[in-house]
């Protein structure tokens, strides 16, 4: 119970400064209707409730049952039937990832379960990749380097209404469901790792898994050569605190299903992996049972919460300050709201928390924390001066990765890791049912292209982190070789009084 007190506390902290932002709004520059204030309000109380509930679950369940993975993987002498274990498992953890199917209903021209498949199959062949990556100690700066080459040169034979629903999926497909497991599994790989950088190759599974539906959905948009389609939604407005009360009611049986059917692959893989290797005492295995509990509890409120009270907001308030005189406040509300709103994404909790464990707190949450809300913040503003201007998507990416890129070369090998990994936990739920709504809503309202224009915000948020958390790795480099000279300057002080000394009582 004190632990679950814990989580809660740290979920209203977490909600707390979004929520306070969107009332402002409602009573300022974006007037909002009763009956979608309602919905928010109900909203913000699952969001807390959900997000509590997670991060106890993912906890004792996700990281034990990916560590324990990991670890077996680890020890296996032949690479062969790990490799196979690593691509069945990112297949089907994609498969079951709920956004997923979000994404597939955005492109057009496509079919669903072709789009699906295609991008499970890139997930689970760069897990693959991060395996093999893992066992030979290959820098991960050296294949992010190779791979998002491929992917900007890719970008420019797709077709352009489609490039940013490509990098979108790659932040997509990295949910909150798997995320904590492939986090879990790369420290288990790592820790069984005999190279000297294994501290290092406790990341980067994300970022190398976060490649993989970017390369599949440009391959598939250039083959299929799809045809622009517009977004269509409709506002949920409640007219009374009963009809915000049965909204919820009636749309929890379709995230239980949707979650029930994201975690079962994973509790497949539970079952197998304990009659295999026994590895699980009872004890450990009611725990972790318990733990998946708290999980689809949480997942399911949390969903309900973000998808039926979040993304209505989010979208009339785009629409009301876009349609004011204040239509350029896009840019500094966004800003504003992104700083606060990368904190309520339950996987970065998870980061967050294996960052400071791996590194024995060398490197504190507080401090990814706020690299992180920096670059979510600075992503949206981007986002919201595309809206505004129509700039194209693609120059700034490019722009984006290749800075990152290039930082890889300057900072400590583990800052990267995390780093890359950090944008697609940053660009999770919250992103896609709060922030993205908020730019389709002011794309709409100024008669901009939506496809071009609003999608791409989720790439955007998966983007900039990879700088501000590098350059944070910039900072800590030199804060540390001042110290280490400051220290050598005083060494060699104290190493002239002494020869003074001698000197002196020779005399």
């Amino acid at each position: 119970m004190k632990q679950f007190g814990g989580a809660l506390k740290e979920a209203i902290q977490s909600v707390l400064p979004i929520f306070a932002i969107v009332l402002m709004l409602s009573v300022s520059v974006a007037s909002m209707e009763t009956g979608i204030l309602v919905l928010f309000l109900f909203g913000t109380l699952l969001l807390i409730l959900g997000m509590g509930l997670f991060t106890i679950g993912s906890g004792i369940s996700m990281q034990p049952l990916g560590e324990g993975i990991g670890v077996q993987l680890g020890r296996a002498k032949k690479i062969i039937l790990p490799l196979i274990v690593c691509f069945v498992l990112g297949v089907l953890i994609t498969i079951a990832e709920p956004d997923l199917t979000v994404l597939a209903e955005q492109v057009p021209s496509i079919p669903n379960m072709v789009l699906i498949l295609s991008v499970a199959l890139g997930v689970g062949l760069f897990l693959v990749i991060s395996m093999i990556r893992t066992r030979k100690g290959i820098p991960l700066s050296r294949l992010l380097l190779i791979f998002y080459a491929v992917v900007i040169v890719l970008a420019f034979f797709a077709p352009n209404d489609f490039i940013p629903a490509a990098f979108d999926s790659g932040g997509v497909t990295t949910g909150p469901i798997t995320v904590p497991f492939i986090m879990a599994l790369g420290a288990g790989m790592a820790a069984m790792s005999k190279s000297k950088n294994a501290q290092e190759n406790s990341f980067g599974l994300v970022a190398l898994c976060s490649i993989g539906p970017i390369l599949s959905v440009l391959i598939l948009s250039i083959c299929f050569q799809p045809e622009p389609q517009t977004s269509e939604s409709t506002i949920l407005i409640a007219q009374t605190t009963k009809d915000a009360f049965m909204a919820f009611v009636e749309a929890i049986p379709h995230y239980a299903k949707e979650v029930l059917i994201a975690l079962l692959p994973i509790l497949g893989v539970l079952l197998v992996f304990q009659l295999l290797t026994r590895r699980f005492h009872r004890h450990q295995m009611l725990k972790i049972c318990v733990g998946f509990v708290y999980t689809y509890l949480g997942l399911v409120l949390f969903l309900t919460g973000a998808n039926i009270g979040f993304m209505p907001a989010g979208r009339l308030i785009g629409a009301q300050i876009a349609g004011s005189d204040y239509k350029y406040a896009l840019i500094p509300i966004g800003m504003l709201m992104g700083y606060f709103v990368v904190s309520a994404e339950p996987a970065v909790h998870s980061l967050k928390k294996q960052v400071e464990e791996v590194t024995n707190g060398a490197i504190s949450q507080r401090a990814i924390g706020l690299a992180l809300s920096i670059g979510v913040g600075t992503s949206v503003g981007l986002s919201m001066l595309r809206v505004l201007t129509g700039i194209p998507i693609l120059p700034i990416l490019i722009v984006g990765y290749v800075t990152s890129l290039v930082i890889t070369f300057f900072v400590p090998p583990i800052y990267t890791g995390i780093a890359f990994d950090s944008g697609g936990v940053a660009s999770g739920p919250m992103t896609t049912t709060f922030i993205l709504p908020f730019a389709i809503g002011a794309c709409d309202m100024l008669g901009g292209n939506i496809m071009t224009d609003a999608f791409g915000i989720v790439a955007m948020v998966a983007m900039t982190p990879l700088i501000t958390i590098q350059v944070m790795g910039l900072v800590s480099k030199m804060k540390q070789r001042k110290k280490l000279t400051k220290v050598r300057h005083e060494l060699l002080q104290i190493e002239d009084d002494m020869i003074f000394y001698d000197k002196e009582v020779r005399e």
